[in-house]
């Protein structure tokens, strides 16, 4: 898969509250489906079509362990997604000095004036 449509994935995946929330809960270990559902009021039919959106994006991976089915992290996707975001960060970085800059300038302006 390349890199955009991984991200892609990554970041729809990510987009939904429900789902940030559940790889919240895995990121303290692994969990079954209806230890992830019970925060949430919505059907296990609902919960598993969420968990599919992040296994498909390779955020987290299912196990089979007798008849328990825990699910995981997988913290690897999280890292492409970090790593395209710092890309970014020293715009941010840049743009947030500029204000600072321009604010004492302004302030500045209002002391002498």
């Amino acid at each position: 898969m390349a890199e955009s449509d991984q991200l892609s994935g990554i970041f729809s995946a990510l987009a939904d509250p429900t789902r940030r929330a559940m790889l919240a809960r895995l990121a303290g270990g692994e969990a079954s489906v209806t230890e992830l559902a019970e925060p949430f009021e919505m059907s296990l039919p609902a919960i598993s079509k969420h968990l599919k959106v992040l296994e498909r994006a390779g955020l987290i991976t299912r196990g089979r362990e007798a008849q328990w089915r825990p699910c995981r992290l997988e913290a690897g996707p999280l890292g492409a997604a970090a790593s395209w975001l710092e890309r970014y960060r020293m715009f941010w970085d840049g743009s947030f000095d500029r204000l600072d800059d321009h604010l004492r300038a302004i302030q500045k302006g209002k002391a002498d004036g």
